[in-house]
């Protein structure tokens, strides 16, 4: 995992989004449907190449943790 500081040009266009365009927790539900549905699919597929899920399996990770933190369902407790 690579960890750099956000610029804040980017950190205004985020927030921007998420003020004007969307709201984190739709945004959150969004992702999480998105990823359940391409898990699906990559499920239903009798040949995928070894790269396509390795590269799958990496965006349903990220995926999931912007969904995390756009609003916390997992950890809930």
């Amino acid at each position: 995992m690579s960890t750099t500081n956000v610029s804040k040009e980017i950190e205004n266009r985020l927030l921007n989004f998420f003020n004007d365009r969307i709201d984190p927790v739709e945004m959150a539900k969004t992702l999480r449907q998105v990823n359940f549905t391409l898990a699906l699919c990559v499920l239903s597929e009798h040949e995928t190449f070894q790269s396509e899920i390795i590269k799958l399996r990496d965006s349903f990770y990220w995926l999931n943790e912007l969904a995390e933190t756009l609003n916390p369902y997992l950890e809930v407790e």
